[in-house]
């Protein structure tokens, strides 16, 4: 398993964990409001996205390693916020 894998599996083991134990203390802000400006990619540069974000996150992200806040970009597929809605359980989901 690459350091990238491990990562991304410690954050979705963080966030799970915050998620079940600490819910209260898990700041969701739709990624959309934030967005000030953005562009699609092509030949001569990657695709973007600026955000607006308060200054206290800009100084968690630059901050020393080790201390800071997890901060993650988290997608949630259009079709598992269908699912929610349903009554519906199918075969492997929890609920």
């Amino acid at each position: 398993m690459n350091t990238l894998d491990l990562e991304l599996r410690n954050a979705v083991s963080s966030l799970t964990f915050a998620l079940d134990k600490y819910p209260d203390r898990v700041e969701v802000v739709p990624l959309a409001q934030l967005v000030t400006e953005s562009a699609r990619k092509n030949e001569k540069r990657p695709a973007y996205v600026k955000l607006e974000v308060p200054d206290e996150m800009v100084k968690a992200l630059r901050g020393k390693q080790g201390g800071q806040d997890l901060m993650l970009l988290v997608v949630v597929p259009k079709e598992v916020l269908e699912r929610k809605e349903s009554r519906i359980i199918l075969p492997g989901e929890v609920r």
